[in-house]
């Protein structure tokens, strides 16, 4: 029986697919741990803690030099033994990759979850809902405002209207978190019309309803500034895309046959168009969830971000592997699914065309 091809392509690119995401996951151990110089830090400052402890011990205060060194050297020994820290750092590597690869993320060295957990899973499935809360809406927002502003745009090319919103694309030159700022020094520090920042009112309504307003109020900024910054632009490039398709031969051929303009637009220019559209909509989302690092620090908002920026500060290697495997998953499985889309999208894919 003959397989078909997209199936056999299909294979073939989940099997790339997951070689990609395990390289990438030993590449971050490798530079998480500087080479296995941030296991030598680690051990540096367990033996610190050991020697600190046995010696603020009133039990042990009567032990000589020779006795003390030894008990410090035994209880050091076995703690490394614990950490499996014993171990050569190539072999601690491979074991650290393959305990990332089936989630098995282990304890944080440093952070701790609200509840004071040490489990990484624990830490960041804490900060990930509010991630994905406000730039999943802000994406969202993003790639309809993109669309639809693209489409109105490209049917008035040349105009005024289509100048003017050009020209403010030019405002994604600076981040969302510059407008962010300039944001909160006029609505929250001048009109006293929201929150500087945090993801809910302090002390949090006890009702679901007002909580969920106070969680809506404080959105209001981040997502202004990043509308701000990138709304135009985003316009801008759709509108730039079904330019360029809005020349092809055929759908001057389809405005030849006299179909119907609208009809034109959404089969012959919209259409083709929706696989890189999709595309670009899809890695983004995903993308956001890991969050904004300075965003998230400057609207003081608890995501992932954040909690990037502060493992990477204290060198918490087990917390910065754990995000970037989960968003290496992400993006792997993002991808084959797109792959499954662009069957359904283009008719070349479905019957085996390249």
């Amino acid at each position: 029986m003959k397989i078909p091809n997209q199936a056999v392509y299909l294979a073939r690119r989940a099997l790339v697919l997951m070689l990609t995401v395990i390289a990438a996951v030993y590449i971050t151990i490798l530079v998480a741990n500087m080479g296995g110089y941030v296991d030598e830090i680690v051990k540096s400052e367990l033996l610190f803690q050991i020697t600190t402890s046995v010696r603020q011990n009133p039990a042990f205060r009567g032990l000589n030099e020779t006795a003390f060194n030894r008990l410090v050297n035994q209880l050091y020994e076995q703690r490394l033994e614990q950490l499996g820290l014993n171990q050569p750092f190539f072999v601690r590597s491979i074991i650290y990759m393959r305990d990332a690869l089936t989630l098995d993320l282990g304890r944080a060295l440093f952070l701790t979850s609200d509840s004071g957990s040490k489990s990484v899973r624990l830490i960041i499935l804490e900060r990930l809902p509010s991630t994905i809360l406000l730039f999943t809406t802000i994406q969202l927002m993003l790639f309809f405002i993109g669309l639809l502003g693209g489409l109105f745009l490209s049917r008035r090319y040349g105009t005024k209207t289509d100048r003017v919103l050009s020209y403010l694309a030019t405002l994604s030159a600076f981040p969302g978190w510059f407008y962010g700022i300039f944001l909160i020094l006029v609505f929250a520090s001048w009109l006293r019309v929201l929150p500087y920042g945090g993801m809910v009112d302090i002390p949090p309504p006890e009702d679901r309803f007002l909580y969920a307003l106070s969680v809506l109020k404080h959105m209001v900024l981040p997502m202004m500034s990043w509308l701000v910054a990138y709304s135009f632009f985003s316009i801008y490039t759709r509108r730039t895309f079904f330019l360029i398709y809005s020349s092809e031969d055929f759908v001057e051929v389809a405005k030849a046959k006299g179909i119907p303009e609208p009809q034109v637009r959404r089969r012959y220019i919209l259409r083709p168009t929706l696989p890189p559209i999709v595309t670009d909509f899809s890695l983004t989302l995903v993308a956001s969830w890991t969050g904004a690092i300075v965003t998230e620090t400057v609207f003081n908002w608890p995501g992932t971000g954040r909690l990037f920026f502060e493992a990477s500060v204290i060198f918490d290697t087990p917390v910065l592997v754990g995000l970037v495997v989960i968003y290496a998953y992400l993006v792997a499985v993002t991808v084959f699914i797109l792959e499954l889309v662009y069957a359904l999208l283009d008719p070349r894919i479905r019957t085996g065309g390249s």
